[in-house]
């Protein structure tokens, strides 16, 4: 019987649009791949992790019920803390859903890539809570609280290494493959369909101001094309995080060039908004078909499949 191919999967940082990583890991398993490290920084991270810890089936079942109102309650702003988004429900949904396991105890090799703030250093968790590890990396700067630990305090990996390739490179993989969650913008975005049905519930008495955060000037959270991603119509946390990704894509770039991966999976950064997690069946099923595509181009006899879709 022949031996499967190895893979040590790089899960860049995307917020909403890591939902598209659970399409890819999928997509690699069922094509008889065996992903033996996990390299992942913000949203990556926590998929990553949840992978890692052999939930993500729980986790996708979980991410698929979402709508609307339930992304707002898991937000649990903080106006005692500077307006940050604490974070707090979304992972005690996590530690729900894979429990409180330890790095070192999982089964695959895994790397979670944060940014210690004050000295301004990247730092990769690879022993100690997963949770954390998780957390520490998906602290989106001036959105969600940043993560004190031994008296110092992580941000999102994402400020310096958006697709961190290197931790995989240990791993002896067969092939690296990277998912690029900030790749070039293929279609404008009120042309992408929407599907999920966010109007089943009575909005909470606090909907009213959260709702600013995401869409300045807009009376609703309706699927018509308003105008909702013109510049005009942002909120403060819609800005904020737009400057965050102009930032990563820049530097995803940079990292590229230094060490291309294997296989570069680029997931087009106008698929979705950032915040827009109730739209997870559509964006595990989008990064599903874009990785089996990509995968045939890493088995074609050309061997020419450094980045997919191509040109990207």
């Amino acid at each position: 019987m022949n031996k499967k191919k190895t893979v040590a999967l790089v899960l860049g940082s995307g917020a909403a649009r890591g939902n598209a990583h659970i399409g890819v890991i999928q997509a690699i398993e069922e094509r008889g791949y065996e992903i033996v490290s996990i390299s992942g920084c913000s949203i990556g991270a926590i998929v990553g992790g949840v992978f890692s810890a052999g939930k993500l089936a729980e986790y996708r079942d979980w991410a698929e019920s979402l709508d609307r109102v339930d992304v707002l309650k898991l937000l649990d702003m903080s106006l005692m803390n500077g307006g940050y988004i604490k974070g707090d429900r979304f992972f005690e949904k996590i530690q729900e859903i894979i429990g409180e396991p330890v790095i070192e105890s999982l089964p695959i090799a895994y790397t979670s890539v944060a940014v210690e703030l004050v000295n301004q250093k990247e730092c990769w968790f690879q022993r100690g809570d997963l949770i954390t590890a998780m957390r520490a990396s998906s602290a989106i700067p001036s959105i969600l609280s940043p993560v004190h630990l031994n008296d110092r305090w992580y941000v999102d990996g994402g400020v310096l290494n958006p697709l961190p390739i290197i931790p995989t490179v240990s791993a002896g993989a067969d092939y690296i493959i990277a998912v690029d969650l900030n790749g070039p913008g293929e279609k404008e975005l009120d042309q992408v369909p929407v599907s999920i049905d966010g109007g089943a519930k009575e909005a909470p008495s606090w909907w009213g101001s959260t709702k600013g955060f995401f869409s300045k000037g807009q009376d609703d959270f309706s699927d018509k094309d308003d105008n909702a991603y013109s510049p005009e119509n942002w909120g403060r946390l819609q800005t904020i995080n737009v400057m965050f990704e102009t930032m990563q894509e820049s530097l995803t770039q940079y990292k590229l060039a230094g060490y291309p991966p294997d296989l570069l999976i680029s997931i087009p950064k106008d698929i979705s908004g950032f915040y827009e997690f109730w739209r997870a069946k559509e964006l595990i099923a989008f990064g599903y078909d874009v990785a089996l595509k990509a995968i045939n181009e890493l088995e074609s006899p050309s061997m020419r499949y450094y980045a997919f879709p191509k040109g990207h």
